[in-house]
Protein backbone atom coordinates (compact mmCIF):
# COMPACT_ATOMS: atom_id res chain seq x y z
CA UNK A 1 0.00 0.00 0.00
CA UNK A 2 1.47 3.42 -1.06
CA UNK A 3 2.15 6.17 1.84
CA UNK A 4 -0.79 8.84 2.60
CA UNK A 5 -0.12 12.12 0.77
CA UNK A 6 -0.94 15.68 2.30
CA UNK A 7 -4.10 15.73 0.97
CA UNK A 8 -5.32 13.21 3.17
CA UNK A 9 -5.06 9.74 1.51
CA UNK A 10 -5.36 10.93 -1.96
CA UNK A 11 -2.97 8.63 -4.28
CA UNK A 12 -2.97 5.74 -1.93
CA UNK A 13 -3.12 2.61 -4.01
CA UNK A 14 -4.19 -0.84 -2.45
CA UNK A 15 -2.90 -4.36 -3.42
CA UNK A 16 -4.60 -6.64 -6.20
CA UNK A 17 -7.42 -8.57 -5.02
CA UNK A 18 -8.70 -11.31 -7.53
CA UNK A 19 -12.26 -12.48 -7.58
CA UNK A 20 -13.43 -15.87 -9.42
CA UNK A 21 -17.14 -15.10 -11.35
CA UNK A 22 -18.64 -18.05 -9.55
CA UNK A 23 -22.06 -19.02 -12.12
CA UNK A 24 -23.90 -19.58 -8.94
CA UNK A 25 -23.64 -15.18 -7.40
CA UNK A 26 -23.79 -14.24 -10.68
CA UNK A 27 -27.34 -16.40 -11.01
CA UNK A 28 -28.50 -14.77 -7.13
CA UNK A 29 -27.22 -11.59 -8.53
CA UNK A 30 -29.38 -11.63 -11.78
CA UNK A 31 -32.62 -12.97 -9.87
CA UNK A 32 -32.00 -10.62 -7.01
CA UNK A 33 -32.45 -7.34 -10.10
CA UNK A 34 -34.98 -9.14 -12.31
CA UNK A 35 -32.13 -10.12 -14.78
CA UNK A 36 -32.36 -13.23 -17.14
CA UNK A 37 -29.85 -15.72 -15.82
CA UNK A 38 -29.63 -16.50 -19.15
CA UNK A 39 -28.07 -13.47 -20.29
CA UNK A 40 -24.74 -14.34 -18.66
CA UNK A 41 -23.29 -11.65 -16.57
CA UNK A 42 -25.38 -7.86 -15.56
CA UNK A 43 -23.90 -5.13 -16.25
CA UNK A 44 -24.42 -4.07 -12.56
CA UNK A 45 -23.20 -6.98 -10.97
CA UNK A 46 -19.05 -4.97 -11.17
CA UNK A 47 -20.19 -3.61 -8.17
CA UNK A 48 -19.73 -7.05 -6.53
CA UNK A 49 -16.27 -8.09 -8.72
CA UNK A 50 -15.08 -4.41 -8.91
CA UNK A 51 -15.85 -1.74 -6.05
CA UNK A 52 -17.06 -4.43 -3.86
CA UNK A 53 -14.14 -6.38 -3.94
CA UNK A 54 -11.86 -3.22 -3.53
CA UNK A 55 -13.56 -1.33 -1.12
CA UNK A 56 -13.16 -3.33 2.13
CA UNK A 57 -9.39 -2.26 2.13
CA UNK A 58 -10.17 1.27 2.14
CA UNK A 59 -12.71 1.00 4.90
CA UNK A 60 -10.01 -1.23 6.88
CA UNK A 61 -7.19 1.20 6.42
CA UNK A 62 -7.01 3.14 10.11
CA UNK A 63 -5.29 6.29 8.13
CA UNK A 64 -7.99 6.31 5.83
CA UNK A 65 -10.14 6.63 8.62
CA UNK A 66 -13.97 5.98 6.95
CA UNK A 67 -16.44 6.26 9.46
CA UNK A 68 -19.10 4.54 8.39
CA UNK A 69 -21.77 5.43 10.55
CA UNK A 70 -21.02 9.34 9.16
CA UNK A 71 -20.69 7.75 5.69
CA UNK A 72 -23.10 8.06 2.59
CA UNK A 73 -22.32 6.60 -0.72
CA UNK A 74 -22.84 9.79 -2.88
CA UNK A 75 -22.24 8.12 -6.38
CA UNK A 76 -21.14 5.46 -8.92
CA UNK A 77 -19.98 4.72 -12.10
CA UNK A 78 -18.99 2.13 -14.13
CA UNK A 79 -17.53 1.90 -17.70
CA UNK A 80 -16.65 -1.39 -19.69
CA UNK A 81 -14.22 -2.57 -22.30
CA UNK A 82 -16.13 -5.80 -21.72
CA UNK A 83 -18.28 -7.72 -19.61
CA UNK A 84 -16.07 -10.69 -17.45
CA UNK A 85 -17.52 -14.28 -18.32
CA UNK A 86 -19.48 -16.36 -16.09
CA UNK A 87 -15.90 -18.62 -14.28
CA UNK A 88 -13.22 -16.29 -15.34
CA UNK A 89 -11.07 -14.85 -12.25
CA UNK A 90 -10.71 -11.08 -12.43
CA UNK A 91 -8.39 -9.01 -10.42
CA UNK A 92 -9.36 -5.38 -9.24
CA UNK A 93 -6.84 -2.64 -7.69
CA UNK A 94 -8.43 0.49 -5.51
CA UNK A 95 -6.81 3.81 -5.42
CA UNK A 96 -8.25 6.66 -3.66
CA UNK A 97 -8.24 9.92 -6.52
CA UNK A 98 -9.06 12.53 -4.12
CA UNK A 99 -9.58 13.28 -0.73
CA UNK A 100 -10.97 16.68 0.37
CA UNK A 101 -12.67 18.30 2.67
CA UNK A 102 -15.03 21.73 2.90
CA UNK A 103 -17.58 22.50 4.68
CA UNK A 104 -17.45 20.22 7.43
CA UNK A 105 -17.54 17.37 4.53
CA UNK A 106 -15.33 15.18 3.29
CA UNK A 107 -15.05 13.98 -0.07
CA UNK A 108 -13.13 10.92 -1.04
CA UNK A 109 -13.35 9.40 -4.45
CA UNK A 110 -12.02 5.77 -5.05
CA UNK A 111 -11.41 4.18 -8.11
CA UNK A 112 -10.95 0.67 -9.44
CA UNK A 113 -9.37 -0.84 -12.29
CA UNK A 114 -10.38 -4.52 -13.12
CA UNK A 115 -8.87 -6.52 -15.76
CA UNK A 116 -9.84 -9.70 -17.21
CA UNK A 117 -7.88 -13.33 -17.03
CA UNK A 118 -5.85 -12.19 -19.47
CA UNK A 119 -4.54 -9.26 -17.69
CA UNK A 120 -6.24 -6.35 -20.40
CA UNK A 121 -8.32 -3.78 -19.18
CA UNK A 122 -11.90 -4.88 -18.17
CA UNK A 123 -14.15 -2.11 -15.98
CA UNK A 124 -13.49 0.61 -13.94
CA UNK A 125 -15.36 1.52 -11.17
CA UNK A 126 -15.31 5.42 -9.71
CA UNK A 127 -17.06 6.14 -6.58
CA UNK A 128 -17.89 8.81 -4.24
CA UNK A 129 -17.92 8.74 -0.70
CA UNK A 130 -19.10 11.82 1.24
CA UNK A 131 -18.65 11.74 5.08
CA UNK A 132 -19.98 14.14 7.33
CA UNK A 133 -17.69 15.94 10.19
Amino acid sequence: MSEAGADGVAGRTYPPVTFEIKAERVAAFARSIGADVADGVPPTFAAVYSLGATAPQLFADEEAAVDFAKLLHADQEFAWERHPRVGETVTSRGRVVSDTSRRGMRFLTFETETAGSDGAPLCRSRALFVIRS
